[in-house]
């Protein structure tokens, strides 16, 4: 936002330099861009009149004036000018010899057609103080000659320019600057207050509000007879033109003013184009409007409008019509008021390619209780420069659609807490009563009553936070940080997943991180028994739905690098999946890997073997390892894995994770030039270990003892371990296969197991009755449950 300084100050006028003002603004988060010294433009310009103008002797289109600059010369100058407006009896601006014009042109004595010339006339764009460039300035009559311009122009001025964030828009507003300068420097402001305006008419029209919860809060008022030939004063112009807006005419130039002095919005209608009463609703399907910069729209029934009877009449909260808009010809105009929701206006301006003023304002918040002042306002103003007689102020208001007036709680203690150092009560106290907030003691601090312009106060942080910004961050004392060397709980069987990751890249992985939004096709195929959640708005059709497993990343960027020529690959990842089996979508920390490619790395005596399941699953084993927990292999019934090359991972009953290699056709289907080898697990069933316990050291010697029992092929080696050590007893303390043997001298479907079992007494030296009874009872045993034959 631009405002002029000197406009600021006739709010508040602290004595400070502008540099001052404008390091007090940025310290305390208005953010000061830059600002201009509007005097810089020009220097040694006066006013003065043409006394008499010749044709000059040589050419057409120049003419020789002399010129009366009043003390500032003793005698008239001869100036050359080709104005065709340059005449005898008006006001020019004069820059005189040695004057230094913008960009630096200085003006020196001059000969054209063999004429001398002692000075320059100027225009409006020559001196960059407008936009007129047909003719010379003509000054008003009563300008003093001789007089610096910069004075009559009143250019002893700066303009600043604050960058403000979203959350300020209480300082859209002359009012809302000098109020926070007012507070930063301890002045008091004089805050324009407006009388009430009589009314002198009875017209009204009638208000109806068909939105709301978009527009709470309506008011407007009619006046008659204003003069279109009026003119804006110039002070007012110089002010809204300071601050970037342009001069049109006296209605629209006040409604700008009251829009850039207090900070609210306001429109002025020509009452002639209204037909019947005033409707603020939304749009209506196909609905179409001309705007006041000549763009007609097609409005979309999200759009809330201000609307006749009849027609629509604006965009509510951003344009008027054109049609409706005030213009030479209007006699009578209804200026409008009203609080509109900034939910219901924001993104509607870029949705129609504009930005306005006043949707910039509407979209950040606006004071709900501003509107009968700024009525009052635009009505003092406009009765002064166009006179026309007032009617009543009508206002349509849904209470229950207003925004409740918010009361927070501010305790010292917490004051404290959050900045590190205490604040008195006083200048708590001073400083947000002088924000506009209304204070209660209480017990423990303040009850705060939240004004109507902050929309941006909502907890006791943002009170904080004012307190602070106020009081300055550049005056919090200096304090070297402060920690507290205390030991904290740590869980020993805990297992990090650094020490996961370590593992893995030790045996030749590397980490990959892949998106959790996958493509649906690639998804349906390596996880078909799951629906996975679809994105509504993906980043693209290949990042439709969220993954299920973390396979899908995975074997894309394997496949990426196989394409690439790379011959061995080794990767791993730790996300999430996203489950969709229950009742709620579920975020499920899972570890997967894939394998594919030759087994080592390429090298003139390295071996050229494939990867097979055994690989995988000693990576996996390996993993495992690390928890001390039991964990099962069964057979898997995972449709996109081999069938006899797959297993689950199986950890107290519960399937945790599976491995194995990819189907065929699911190699076939996603493209894949080698075999892949895969697992997954729930990183859950990783993420603790069991803690080793201290037993004494035994003192007497083990015995082993070897058996070999035939059993059908179908029994697996594991079951046959599990089995031994259940029945084994306390003796037995290992036991484990050592070969496998299947072929000649064996039945069609049978297979040879060679057990060892390993027995020690803690306390004696075993003897063989006691050997014999512990493996006669695993003989036994293992003959009735599995059917097994000891091997001779």
């Amino acid at each position: 936002m631009k405002f002029s300084e000197q406009w600021l100050r006739e709010w508040v006028n602290p004595e400070i330099s502008t540099q001052e003002l404008v390091d007090k603004l940025t310290m305390a988060g208005l953010e000061v861009d830059g600002f201009e010294y509007l005097g810089d433009s020009f220097t040694g310009v006066v006013v003065g009149e043409i006394v008499a103008a010749e044709q000059h002797p040589d050419a057409d289109k120049l003419q020789v004036c002399s010129i009366n600059v009043g003390d500032a010369s003793d005698e008239e100058l001869q100036i050359i000018c080709g104005a065709p407006n340059a005449r005898k009896g008006i006001k020019v601006a004069v820059a005189m010899i040695g004057a230094v014009l913008p960009g630096d042109f200085k003006i020196k004595k001059a000969k054209l057609r063999g004429v001398h010339s002692f000075g320059m006339l100027c225009s409006e764009t020559e001196l960059n103080i407008g936009e007129g460039s047909d003719g010379i300035v003509e000054l008003p009559l009563e300008a003093p000659l001789g007089q610096d311009l910069k004075q009559l122009l009143n250019l002893e001025d700066h303009v600043i320019d604050v960058d403000l964030t979203p959350n300020r828009g209480d300082c859209l507003g002359v009012r809302g600057i000098a109020r926070e300068v007012g507070v930063l420097t301890q002045e008091d402001v004089n805050f324009v207050e407006p009388k009430a305006v009589a009314s002198e008419v009875s017209d009204k029209l009638d208000i109806k509000l068909s939105a709301p919860q978009a527009c709470p809060r309506y008011l407007g008022r009619v006046i008659k007879g204003v003069n279109p030939e009026a003119q804006t004063p110039q002070w007012m112009v110089q002010r809204i033109e300071r601050s970037g807006v342009r001069s049109i005419d006296p209605v629209v130039d006040v409604t700008n003013y009251v829009l850039l002095e207090m900070g609210h919005p306001m429109h002025a209608f020509d009452l002639a184009k209204i037909d019947g009463a005033i409707d603020v609703r939304m749009a209506k399907k196909d609905e179409k409007l001309t705007l006041l910069d000549g763009q007609e729209v097609e409005l979309t029934e999200d759009t809330l409008m201000i609307a006749d009877s009849s027609k629509p009449l604006a965009i509510a909260g951003v344009m008027g019509g054109e049609h409706s808009g005030v213009n030479s010809e209007t006699k009578d105009i209804f200026l409008e008021s009203a609080y509109f929701d900034a939910i219901a206006i924001a993104g509607k301006a870029r949705q129609y390619g504009l930005h306005t003023d006043a949707s910039h304002r509407y979209e950040r918040g606006v004071d709900y209780e501003l509107q009968r002042t700024a009525m009052e306002r635009a009505t003092e103003l406009l009765l002064e420069i166009v006179g026309g007689q007032p009617g009543a102020i009508i206002e349509a208001k849904d209470q229950s659609a207003m925004p409740e007036k918010r009361h927070l709680t501010l305790r010292r203690e917490r004051i404290k807490r959050v900045v590190g150092v205490s604040f008195d009560d006083a200048q708590v106290e001073d400083i947000l009563t002088r924000l506009g907030l209304g204070l209660t003691p209480a017990d423990e601090g303040w009850d705060v009553s939240v004004p109507s312009f902050r929309f941006d106060i909502d907890n006791e942080e943002s009170l904080i936070e004012e307190l602070v910004r106020v009081y300055g961050y550049n005056n919090l004392p200096i304090r070297k940080p402060q920690g507290e060397m205390a030991m904290f709980m740590q869980n020993e069987n805990r297992i990090f997943k650094d020490l996961l990751r370590e593992l893995l890249v030790n045996r030749g992985y590397q980490e990959a991180i892949t998106y959790s939004f996958v493509e649906p096709k690639l998804q349906a195929v390596l996880e078909p028994e799951l629906k996975p959640l679809a994105l509504m708005n993906p980043i693209s059709s290949e990042m439709g739905v969220m993954r299920t497993n973390l396979l899908t990343g995975l074997v894309s960027a394997a496949k990426f690098n196989i394409n690439r020529q790379q011959s061995r690959i080794r990767f791993f990842e730790m996300g999430l999946r996203f489950d969709t089996s229950g009742d709620e979508l579920q975020q499920i920390p899972t570890l997967a890997g894939l394998l594919a490619g030759r087994r080592y790395t390429e090298s003139w005596n390295g071996d050229a073997r494939k990867v097979d399941f055994y690989d995988i699953k000693g990576d996996l084993e390996a993993l495992l390892s690390t928890t001390k927990r039991r964990f099962e292999f069964k057979p898997s019934s995972k449709e996109i894995l081999h069938p006899g090359q797959s297993a689950d991972i199986v950890l107290g009953g519960k399937v945790v994770g599976y491995l194995g290699k990819l189907h065929p056709e699911i190699q076939q289907k996603v493209d894949l030039d080698l075999d892949a080898f895969v697992f997954e697990i729930d990183l859950e069933a990783l993420s603790e270990r069991e803690l080793p316990k201290f037993a004494p050291l035994l003192k007497f010697p083990s015995i082993r003892r070897d058996l070999a029992v035939i059993v059908d092929e179908t029994v697996k080696g594991g079951e046959l371990i599990d089995f031994i050590v259940k029945i084994g007893g306390n003796l037995l303390t290992d036991a484990f296969i050592f070969d496998i043997y299947k072929g000649e001298h064996l039945d069609h479907g049978k297979k040879s197991v060679a057990l060892a079992m390993t027995l020690r007494h803690p306390e004696k030296t075993l003897e063989d009755a006691e050997i014999n009874s512990v493996v006669d009872k695993v003989v036994t045993g293992l003959e009735e449950e599995y059917r097994a034959v000891l091997r001779n």
